[in-house]
Protein backbone atom coordinates (compact mmCIF):
# COMPACT_ATOMS: atom_id res chain seq x y z
CA UNK A 1 0.00 0.00 0.00
CA UNK A 2 1.19 3.68 -0.96
CA UNK A 3 0.56 6.49 1.78
CA UNK A 4 -0.68 9.76 0.73
CA UNK A 5 -0.65 13.32 2.93
CA UNK A 6 -3.96 15.11 1.70
CA UNK A 7 -4.71 18.87 1.91
CA UNK A 8 -1.24 19.25 2.22
CA UNK A 9 -1.09 23.30 1.41
CA UNK A 10 -3.36 24.00 3.74
CA UNK A 11 -3.38 25.45 7.40
CA UNK A 12 0.63 25.81 8.83
CA UNK A 13 1.54 24.16 5.97
CA UNK A 14 0.18 26.96 3.86
CA UNK A 15 3.62 28.76 4.32
CA UNK A 16 7.10 27.74 3.63
CA UNK A 17 8.04 27.38 7.66
CA UNK A 18 5.23 24.99 8.17
CA UNK A 19 5.91 23.01 4.50
CA UNK A 20 9.23 23.05 4.26
CA UNK A 21 9.64 20.64 7.63
CA UNK A 22 6.58 18.57 6.75
CA UNK A 23 7.71 17.57 3.52
CA UNK A 24 10.72 16.87 5.18
CA UNK A 25 9.31 14.58 7.62
CA UNK A 26 6.66 13.21 5.30
CA UNK A 27 9.31 11.94 3.19
CA UNK A 28 11.25 10.23 5.85
CA UNK A 29 8.62 8.58 7.86
CA UNK A 30 7.69 6.41 4.79
CA UNK A 31 4.87 8.55 2.85
CA UNK A 32 4.74 7.71 -1.06
CA UNK A 33 3.23 11.73 -1.98
CA UNK A 34 2.03 14.99 -1.23
CA UNK A 35 -1.47 16.14 -2.30
CA UNK A 36 -2.81 19.64 -2.92
CA UNK A 37 -6.01 21.27 -3.22
CA UNK A 38 -6.62 24.10 -5.28
CA UNK A 39 -9.20 27.10 -5.28
CA UNK A 40 -7.58 30.38 -7.43
CA UNK A 41 -10.73 32.25 -5.71
CA UNK A 42 -13.29 31.60 -3.44
CA UNK A 43 -15.90 34.51 -3.64
CA UNK A 44 -17.58 35.50 -0.67
CA UNK A 45 -21.04 33.96 0.96
CA UNK A 46 -20.61 31.20 -2.37
CA UNK A 47 -24.25 29.31 -2.37
CA UNK A 48 -22.85 26.17 -4.71
CA UNK A 49 -22.59 23.14 -2.63
CA UNK A 50 -19.23 21.69 -1.50
CA UNK A 51 -19.77 18.21 -2.01
CA UNK A 52 -18.05 16.83 0.72
CA UNK A 53 -19.18 17.85 3.36
CA UNK A 54 -23.01 17.44 4.94
CA UNK A 55 -23.56 21.41 4.96
CA UNK A 56 -22.32 21.97 1.99
CA UNK A 57 -19.45 24.26 2.78
CA UNK A 58 -15.57 23.77 2.54
CA UNK A 59 -13.90 23.26 5.78
CA UNK A 60 -12.62 26.48 7.11
CA UNK A 61 -12.97 30.08 6.28
CA UNK A 62 -13.30 31.30 3.08
CA UNK A 63 -10.24 33.59 3.54
CA UNK A 64 -8.39 30.76 4.34
CA UNK A 65 -4.71 30.45 2.40
CA UNK A 66 -4.84 28.45 -0.27
CA UNK A 67 -1.51 28.51 -2.48
CA UNK A 68 -1.04 27.20 -6.05
CA UNK A 69 -0.53 23.76 -6.10
CA UNK A 70 2.13 23.77 -8.79
CA UNK A 71 4.20 26.68 -6.89
CA UNK A 72 3.43 25.18 -3.63
CA UNK A 73 4.88 21.70 -5.34
CA UNK A 74 7.82 22.84 -6.70
CA UNK A 75 8.77 24.75 -3.74
CA UNK A 76 8.91 21.65 -1.96
CA UNK A 77 10.67 19.58 -4.85
CA UNK A 78 13.84 21.30 -4.23
CA UNK A 79 13.89 20.06 -0.62
CA UNK A 80 13.34 16.88 -1.16
CA UNK A 81 14.09 13.97 -3.20
CA UNK A 82 11.92 11.18 -3.23
CA UNK A 83 8.11 12.02 -2.65
CA UNK A 84 5.67 12.34 -5.30
CA UNK A 85 4.11 15.23 -5.69
CA UNK A 86 0.45 15.61 -6.28
CA UNK A 87 -3.02 17.73 -7.11
CA UNK A 88 -5.24 16.37 -5.03
CA UNK A 89 -7.27 18.14 -7.19
CA UNK A 90 -6.37 20.57 -9.76
CA UNK A 91 -9.33 22.69 -11.19
CA UNK A 92 -8.63 21.49 -14.84
CA UNK A 93 -11.50 22.95 -16.97
CA UNK A 94 -10.40 26.96 -15.07
CA UNK A 95 -6.84 26.41 -16.67
CA UNK A 96 -5.46 27.23 -20.57
CA UNK A 97 -3.95 23.52 -21.25
CA UNK A 98 -1.13 24.50 -23.51
CA UNK A 99 0.12 26.96 -21.06
CA UNK A 100 -0.59 24.09 -18.24
CA UNK A 101 0.99 21.75 -20.27
CA UNK A 102 4.57 23.81 -20.04
CA UNK A 103 4.03 24.47 -16.63
CA UNK A 104 3.55 20.89 -15.46
CA UNK A 105 5.95 19.52 -17.81
CA UNK A 106 8.53 21.62 -16.58
CA UNK A 107 8.01 21.09 -13.04
CA UNK A 108 8.16 17.39 -13.47
CA UNK A 109 11.13 17.67 -15.29
CA UNK A 110 13.11 19.59 -12.32
CA UNK A 111 11.91 16.90 -9.89
CA UNK A 112 12.54 13.88 -11.78
CA UNK A 113 9.70 12.13 -12.82
CA UNK A 114 7.77 12.43 -9.32
CA UNK A 115 4.48 14.82 -10.26
CA UNK A 116 1.17 13.13 -10.38
CA UNK A 117 -1.38 15.48 -12.04
CA UNK A 118 -4.51 14.76 -10.15
CA UNK A 119 -7.47 16.80 -12.07
CA UNK A 120 -11.37 17.53 -11.60
CA UNK A 121 -14.13 19.50 -12.92
CA UNK A 122 -15.21 21.91 -10.00
CA UNK A 123 -17.69 22.23 -7.78
CA UNK A 124 -17.94 26.31 -7.42
CA UNK A 125 -19.97 27.76 -9.97
CA UNK A 126 -19.15 31.30 -8.23
CA UNK A 127 -15.33 30.62 -9.06
CA UNK A 128 -15.38 29.89 -12.30
CA UNK A 129 -17.89 32.52 -13.29
CA UNK A 130 -14.86 34.87 -11.44
CA UNK A 131 -12.43 33.12 -13.99
CA UNK A 132 -14.40 33.75 -16.77
CA UNK A 133 -14.87 29.30 -17.69
CA UNK A 134 -18.54 28.58 -18.47
CA UNK A 135 -19.54 26.11 -15.41
CA UNK A 136 -21.55 24.31 -17.66
CA UNK A 137 -18.64 23.26 -20.47
CA UNK A 138 -16.40 22.00 -17.03
CA UNK A 139 -16.32 18.09 -18.12
CA UNK A 140 -16.37 18.98 -22.07
CA UNK A 141 -13.59 21.05 -21.38
CA UNK A 142 -11.69 18.46 -19.00
CA UNK A 143 -11.79 15.94 -21.71
CA UNK A 144 -10.46 18.31 -24.38
CA UNK A 145 -7.34 19.24 -21.96
CA UNK A 146 -6.14 16.23 -21.28
CA UNK A 147 -6.20 15.05 -24.84
CA UNK A 148 -4.13 18.39 -25.73
CA UNK A 149 -1.80 18.04 -23.19
CA UNK A 150 -0.91 14.61 -23.62
CA UNK A 151 -0.28 15.41 -27.37
CA UNK A 152 2.32 18.31 -26.18
CA UNK A 153 3.80 16.02 -24.01
CA UNK A 154 5.08 14.00 -26.75
CA UNK A 155 8.14 15.40 -27.46
CA UNK A 156 7.27 15.95 -31.39
CA UNK A 157 5.90 18.70 -33.35
CA UNK A 158 2.06 18.63 -31.81
CA UNK A 159 -1.14 19.45 -33.10
CA UNK A 160 -4.62 19.09 -31.77
CA UNK A 161 -8.06 20.15 -32.94
CA UNK A 162 -10.33 19.91 -30.29
CA UNK A 163 -13.51 21.96 -29.32
CA UNK A 164 -11.69 24.10 -27.10
CA UNK A 165 -8.08 23.87 -28.21
CA UNK A 166 -6.66 24.22 -31.26
CA UNK A 167 -2.90 23.87 -32.37
CA UNK A 168 -0.59 22.77 -35.45
CA UNK A 169 2.93 21.32 -35.15
CA UNK A 170 4.09 22.74 -31.65
CA UNK A 171 6.98 22.03 -29.62
CA UNK A 172 6.24 22.71 -25.66
CA UNK A 173 9.74 21.61 -24.36
CA UNK A 174 11.06 20.41 -21.88
CA UNK A 175 8.62 16.78 -22.02
CA UNK A 176 8.17 15.19 -19.33
CA UNK A 177 10.69 12.52 -18.05
CA UNK A 178 8.88 9.37 -18.54
CA UNK A 179 7.46 10.83 -21.82
CA UNK A 180 4.13 11.79 -20.09
CA UNK A 181 2.76 12.95 -16.49
CA UNK A 182 0.22 10.29 -14.66
CA UNK A 183 -3.19 11.78 -14.95
CA UNK A 184 -5.26 11.00 -11.81
CA UNK A 185 -9.24 11.84 -12.11
CA UNK A 186 -10.69 13.36 -8.88
CA UNK A 187 -14.16 12.78 -7.95
CA UNK A 188 -16.82 10.95 -6.51
CA UNK A 189 -19.64 10.71 -9.12
CA UNK A 190 -19.94 7.84 -11.82
CA UNK A 191 -19.09 10.67 -14.14
CA UNK A 192 -15.45 10.67 -12.95
CA UNK A 193 -15.23 6.99 -12.38
CA UNK A 194 -16.43 6.91 -16.04
CA UNK A 195 -13.68 9.55 -16.52
CA UNK A 196 -11.00 7.95 -15.37
CA UNK A 197 -11.81 4.42 -16.89
CA UNK A 198 -11.64 6.40 -20.32
CA UNK A 199 -8.34 8.32 -19.89
CA UNK A 200 -6.96 8.29 -16.39
CA UNK A 201 -4.31 6.62 -15.20
CA UNK A 202 -5.65 6.93 -11.90
CA UNK A 203 -8.66 7.18 -9.99
CA UNK A 204 -9.04 9.51 -6.85
CA UNK A 205 -12.27 8.91 -5.33
CA UNK A 206 -11.55 11.31 -2.87
CA UNK A 207 -14.55 11.19 -0.17
CA UNK A 208 -16.40 8.42 -1.45
CA UNK A 209 -18.83 6.21 1.26
CA UNK A 210 -17.44 2.82 1.80
CA UNK A 211 -20.36 1.50 0.26
CA UNK A 212 -19.71 3.14 -2.90
CA UNK A 213 -16.20 2.89 -3.09
CA UNK A 214 -16.44 -0.37 -5.24
CA UNK A 215 -19.10 0.65 -6.90
CA UNK A 216 -16.85 3.58 -8.71
CA UNK A 217 -14.28 1.47 -8.86
CA UNK A 218 -16.16 -1.20 -10.92
CA UNK A 219 -17.56 1.42 -13.27
CA UNK A 220 -14.06 2.71 -13.93
CA UNK A 221 -12.94 -0.57 -14.76
CA UNK A 222 -15.92 -1.89 -16.33
CA UNK A 223 -15.42 1.79 -18.64
CA UNK A 224 -11.68 0.87 -19.32
CA UNK A 225 -12.04 -2.53 -20.87
CA UNK A 226 -15.11 -1.29 -22.97
CA UNK A 227 -12.80 1.29 -24.81
CA UNK A 228 -10.19 -1.47 -24.89
CA UNK A 229 -7.99 0.04 -21.80
CA UNK A 230 -6.13 -2.27 -19.51
CA UNK A 231 -8.35 -1.73 -15.95
CA UNK A 232 -5.43 -2.47 -13.93
CA UNK A 233 -3.54 -0.34 -15.13
CA UNK A 234 -5.51 2.80 -13.08
CA UNK A 235 -4.33 3.42 -9.98
CA UNK A 236 -6.55 3.87 -7.40
CA UNK A 237 -6.06 6.09 -4.57
CA UNK A 238 -8.87 7.18 -1.80
CA UNK A 239 -9.04 9.31 1.35
CA UNK A 240 -9.27 7.82 4.85
CA UNK A 241 -9.75 9.82 8.28
CA UNK A 242 -7.97 7.69 10.51
CA UNK A 243 -5.04 6.98 12.48
CA UNK A 244 -3.00 4.34 14.84
CA UNK A 245 -4.71 1.09 15.17
CA UNK A 246 -7.64 2.14 13.16
CA UNK A 247 -6.04 3.36 9.94
CA UNK A 248 -4.16 -0.29 10.06
CA UNK A 249 -7.80 -2.03 10.15
CA UNK A 250 -9.41 0.55 7.68
CA UNK A 251 -6.30 0.21 5.14
CA UNK A 252 -6.84 -3.61 5.52
CA UNK A 253 -10.32 -3.09 4.41
CA UNK A 254 -9.53 -0.05 1.99
CA UNK A 255 -6.91 -2.93 -0.14
CA UNK A 256 -9.23 -5.57 -0.22
CA UNK A 257 -11.70 -3.10 -2.39
CA UNK A 258 -8.68 -2.51 -4.91
CA UNK A 259 -7.20 0.34 -3.26
CA UNK A 260 -3.85 1.30 -3.95
CA UNK A 261 -2.69 4.66 -1.96
CA UNK A 262 -4.32 5.87 1.00
CA UNK A 263 -4.38 9.63 1.64
CA UNK A 264 -4.64 10.62 5.03
CA UNK A 265 -5.97 14.44 5.51
CA UNK A 266 -3.13 16.59 6.55
CA UNK A 267 -4.76 18.28 9.70
CA UNK A 268 -3.83 14.86 11.40
CA UNK A 269 -0.83 16.85 11.35
CA UNK A 270 -0.52 19.73 11.77
CA UNK A 271 0.16 19.67 15.68
CA UNK A 272 4.28 18.60 16.32
CA UNK A 273 4.56 17.10 12.06
CA UNK A 274 7.39 15.76 12.60
CA UNK A 275 6.21 13.39 15.77
CA UNK A 276 3.10 12.53 14.97
CA UNK A 277 4.08 11.71 10.95
CA UNK A 278 7.09 9.47 12.33
CA UNK A 279 4.58 7.86 14.28
CA UNK A 280 2.39 7.40 11.57
CA UNK A 281 5.03 5.91 9.55
CA UNK A 282 5.82 3.71 12.45
CA UNK A 283 2.57 2.43 13.72
CA UNK A 284 0.46 2.14 10.04
CA UNK A 285 3.14 2.26 7.12
CA UNK A 286 5.73 -0.25 8.42
CA UNK A 287 3.20 -2.65 9.44
CA UNK A 288 0.79 -2.42 5.89
CA UNK A 289 3.56 -1.85 3.55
Amino acid sequence: MKFGIGFANTGPFSVAAGARPMAVAAEASGFESLWTVEHTVVPEGYESPYPYSADGRMPGPENSPIPDPLVWLSFLAGVTSTINLGTGILILPQRNPVVLAKEVATLDSLSGGRLLLGIGVGWLAEEFEAIGIPFSERGARTDDHVAAMRALWSGEAASFDGRFTTFERCFAQPAPTNGTVPIHVGGHTDAAAKRAGRLGDGFFPASANPDDLARLIDIARTTAIEVGRDPDAIEVSTMAVATGAEAVDTVGRLADSGVDRVIIPAFFFYADPEATLAAFGEQVIAPTS
